[in-house]
């Protein structure tokens, strides 16, 4: 009952490096698309790439360019904060942002703590200059992804992430900017789907995935099973060590029984 999801921007290798809360399988080679908007150029002549890191006129940020795989030219600004003093004084990379079809406009952004944590990202996923995909990480790690599928600027989905594993999807079918289907994943893999047929943003209706559920409850089974075992084992341990006590008892009381008792002394006669 595996449906097909639109996958986000996130974790891209382009980006430099394997992101914290991503796995590998997740990066993909880029296929750069024809652009739908076009840098534009400012006033002094430069090319405005849409920046969308936050650090132009900031004494304390410092923004340094590379060329990422497949550019000829520099696709990749990284923007790092100056913090402390003396000795002290050091850069953490706060910002990065990648234009991934090498249209000259920025497209991907990632923010970062001051620990080198990510906590958020943003993406142009099809190149019309407007944001449609959001995501939040949590101490590095994935945590809540929000999509705007098929473009006119509203939140139609959201997927959400437990132990960087996907939990739940939210979905709004019928564009009335309300959840209408609601999809319940164990382990990564759907295990049952809910739907609000007349709209009052409550199920309506819960679709299984029976296979699946009839394993999980096969395995809930066998759980039980083995602790009610191993429990009558430990029952029985306990209750053969109790015996083997009572029986050395037992046993201690018929020595002391059996042991023959000294002759009494003979008196020694007056003389």
């Amino acid at each position: 009952m595996n449906r097909a999801t639109r996958v986000p921007l996130v974790c891209l290798a382009l980006l430099g490096a394997t992101s914290a809360g991503c796995s590998s399988k997740d990066e993909t080679k880029f296929e750069p698309k024809t652009p739908t908007v076009k840098a534009t150029r400012n006033a002094q002549g430069a090319i405005d790439d849409r920046t969308l890191c936050d650090w132009k006129n900031k004494p304390d940020r410092e923004a340094s360019e590379t060329a990422g795989p497949g550019s000829i030219t520099p696709n990749v600004r990284r923007v790092y904060q100056v913090i402390g003093t003396g000795e002290d004084r050091h850069k953490v990379l706060i910002c990065r942002e990648i234009d991934t079809n090498f249209d000259g406009v920025k497209d991907v952004v990632r923010k970062y703590n001051d620990k080198g944590e990510s906590i958020s990202e943003e993406a142009d996923s099809n190149y019309d200059g407007k944001i449609d995909t959001w995501i939040t990480f949590v101490k590095g790690r994935l945590a809540e992804v929000k999509l705007d599928t098929n473009y006119d600027g509203n939140v139609d989905e959201w997927k959400y992430y437990s132990g960087g594993k996907l939990s739940r999807i939210t979905r709004d079918t019928n564009r009335d900017s309300k959840p209408d289907v609601w999809e319940i994943y164990r382990d990564g893999k759907l295990e049952r789907m809910g739907v609000d047929v007349d709209g009052d943003e409550h199920v309506d209706r819960w679709d299984h995935d029976n296979e699946l559920r009839r394993r999980f409850e096969d395995a809930e089974r066998k759980k039980e099973e083995e602790e009610a075992a191993a429990a009558a084992k430990k029952a029985a341990a306990e209750k053969d060590a109790a015996d083997k006590a009572n029986d050395a008892v037992d046993d201690g009381s018929s020595d002391a029984s059996a042991t023959p008792k000294s002759p009494p002394k003979t008196p020694k006669k007056k003389k």
